[in-house]
């Protein structure tokens, strides 16, 4: 039987190449975006959701699973990615960006597990990013509701372990798509304390994105995992100084830690 597989983000960047690789491999793939009908390329269909309203989200569930019967394996990755110092990101836009990367993925876990306990099993993957094991200069928003999916997933699995679920978080790093399009940057402040370290710093993140990983790794590897019957915790993906700066972070004193990613941003 073709595993049904939802994923939200679906229509651009590695929600779309997740999708494209699962569906040729003969999954029954359903993707999400808010406004599928501007969508016109798409190999898999896609349904109205958007993260952040949870009666969107019960009903593009309750449409997948009426015309499918099931749900096998949800994908969280909407996501949207938040620049600037801390002290001049407007509050709304911090709630905004935890409405999309933390609450909008409880939201669909919510939704999704009924069905998965009625059928004894289900994978649940969050992804993450690499951000989220590091409070990251000028991305300290990010860093933190990545963080916090990153916790509550550790949590989660554990308590649905006994219905046949499993739930596993991925950490991409960079990788070459539009989400430095869609960030919400924190407009650079002509004489501000930040606006030159900010300004540098901001280059270097958009270069970064633009000189990422092909997102069919991601898709590979999101392949990888389905194949197992007990996926792990986590998993990370990225070119090896992102995912070595993790096992840096465990060996080295706080402090050093510190001095190295200060170094890093020339701060």
């Amino acid at each position: 039987m073709n595993k049904v597989v939802l994923i939200t983000g679906g229509s651009s960047g590695i929600g779309k190449s997740i999708g494209e690789f699962l569906h040729k491999k003969g999954f029954i793939v359903y993707g999400t975006s808010r406004n599928p009908e501007k969508v016109l390329n798409s190999i898999f269909p896609l349904v109205a959701l958007d993260v952040r309203n949870a009666d969107s989200i019960k009903s593009a569930v309750s449409k997948i699973i009426e015309t499918s019967g099931r749900l096998d394996i949800v994908i969280n990755n909407a996501g949207v990615g938040i620049t600037g110092p801390l002290e001049e990101i407007p509050m709304e836009e911090i709630k905004n960006n935890f409405e999309t990367n933390f609450f909008g993925p409880i939201e669909v876990m919510k939704a999704v597990l009924p069905k998965m306990r009625e059928q004894k099993s289900g994978l649940i993957i969050n992804i993450t990013s690499i951000a989220a094991y590091m409070g990251l200069p000028y991305r300290s928003v990010y860093s933190a509701s990545k963080g916090a999916l990153e916790l509550i997933t550790e949590a989660l699995r554990m308590e649905v372990k006994q219905f046949g679920i499993e739930i596993t978080n991925v950490a991409p790093g960079d990788f070459a798509t539009n989400i430095a399009s869609g960030r919400y940057h924190a407009p650079i402040v002509k004489g501000s304390a930040y606006e030159k370290v900010y300004g540098d710093t901001l280059a270097a993140m958009n270069e970064h994105v633009d000189a990422g990983s092909n997102p069919n790794e991601m898709a590979e590897a999101i392949y990888k995992i389905i194949q197992k019957e007990k996926p792990k915790v986590h998993y990370k993906v990225g070119v090896f100084m992102q995912k070595f700066s993790i096992v840096l972070k465990r060996a080295l004193p706080d402090k050093v830690y510190e001095k190295m990613l200060m170094n890093h941003y020339k701060l």
